[in-house]
């Protein structure tokens, strides 16, 4: 590129991001104040990205890239034997069971009777837990391994997916609690694994609800939990994230941001329509927060910009203060005899791999796994990875014979079935 036309470019860089930061938050500028001023912080990162797009991909044509996604996108279409647990609070939460193939259960049953006697135990199931703003379909690759290898539990938080809104938010305007996700994880647990080992995976706000079952119900972990998977989560102290702003940016945000996220949940209907207006940058800010890697399939990163457009901004704004008040480092202890992998993306923003050195620190017989390309959807975005990692961890809570090969997750190719 001439120095020329390198200026041309940055010029246009800086007039496209100042008019897509500004589109974005004007509106909300006049009416919240220093609001406009925190979310702009947080928007004009990916609003360069987004204007370097525009200088060579008219609207109309990244309007049908997404649709063309949208339609032939593999992921998120495995689908279980549905099932619903109700909170302590009466919400109604969703959770879908795959079982293992009579072929796979057979050779299990073989090796269990090997080491328990003539009597066949309850399988071991895998319970997965997944993050804010996703769903249970952001475990897909995962799921697309296991799938009639392993008996598997695969739910939607209160507010999310498929479950039902949370009784306590929408009837009290209760604000969520990590200690109330806690309690959802084990209203499902006693629907759908009544009886039997478990292996507890979860990833960000997940892996805070698995510390939180830990927490409160340590009886449980003692008596039935024979592995966890901790993916790009935090035992506390999310207060300290920088979420890779400048030091005033993230003051800033922090100090308003509560404030905003309240107001905007009051006028969800109008944000809505702002989020579909602003698409391209909302777009920009999520790839920038859920990966690393410059060559993730469109199709994926796609996927995760669906999922969390799906979550309703009142529903953002009723979980975040629980982030800030989340400390379950204590409840790592019970966690300690047991076969923990902690894994993360080393270029994690928003659950920054430190937290995970911290854990692993708490858990010195566990085992780290940093990646080093990889942002906080590092399930989705190095799925051969993840999943190789948590079939040893399987392997070693006894899960799957040592010998037993997990086929089928396919990649992050844009060809990938749904497995």
């Amino acid at each position: 590129m001439s120095e020329s036309n390198a200026e041309a470019v940055a010029s246009a860089v800086a007039s496209a991001t100042e008019a897509a930061t500004e589109a974005a938050v004007g509106g909300w500028r006049r009416t919240t104040g220093l609001a406009g001023v925190a979310i702009g912080v947080v928007a004009a990162g990916a609003a360069a990205g987004v204007a370097i797009e525009r200088l060579t991909v008219g609207r109309g044509m990244r309007q049908k890239a997404r649709l063309a996604l949208d339609s032939a996108g593999p992921y998120g279409g495995l689908r279980g034997t549905p099932g619903k647990a109700y909170a302590d609070d009466g919400t109604e939460l969703y959770y879908e069971v795959d079982d293992v193939e009579p072929a796979a259960e057979s050779a299990l049953t073989r090796r269990r009777r090997r080491l328990f006697g003539r009597k066949a135990p309850a399988p071991v199931t895998v319970v997965f837990s997944h993050g804010y703003c996703l769903n249970q379909d952001s475990w897909h690759f995962q799921r697309a391994a296991l799938r009639g290898v392993v008996r598997t539990v695969h739910w939607d938080q209160r507010s999310h997916g498929r479950s039902a809104r949370g009784v306590s938010q929408g009837r009290d305007g209760a604000p969520v609690t990590i200690e109330e996700l806690g309690r959802d994880l084990r209203a499902v647990i006693d629907a759908a694994v009544p009886e039997g080992p478990i292996v507890l995976v979860g990833h960000s706000m997940g892996g805070m609800t698995v510390m939180a079952l830990a927490d409160a119900y340590p009886d449980l972990v003692r008596e039935r939990v024979v592995g966890v998977a901790l993916v790009g989560t935090s035992s506390g102290r999310l207060g300290e994230v920088n979420f890779g702003l400048p030091v005033a940016g993230v003051n800033a945000v922090r100090r308003v941001l509560p404030g905003v996220l309240k107001v905007l949940g009051q006028r969800a209907e109008l944000v809505e329509k702002g989020r579909r207006a602003t698409a391209d940058l909302f777009a920009g800010i999520i790839k920038r927060y859920s990966f690393a890697s410059r060559d993730v399939d469109p199709a994926v990163a796609r996927f995760a910009e669906r999922m969390i457009e799906s979550t309703p901004i009142d529903v953002v704004a009723e979980y975040y203060p629980a982030f800030n008040d989340h400390d379950k480092t204590e409840a790592l202890a019970h966690f300690a005899d047991l076969p923990v992998l902690v894994l993360a993306g080393v270029r994690d923003l928003v659950t920054p791999s430190e937290h995970s050195e911290a854990i692993a620190g708490l858990l010195p017989e566990a085992e780290l796994v940093l990646v080093p390309d990889a942002g906080h959807l590092v399930m989705l975005e190095h799925p051969e990875l993840v999943t190789d990692r948590l079939a040893d961890l399987l392997a070693r809570a006894g899960a799957v014979p040592a010998a037993a090969t997990v086929e089928g997750y396919g990649s992050t190719s844009s060809t990938a079935g749904p497995g």
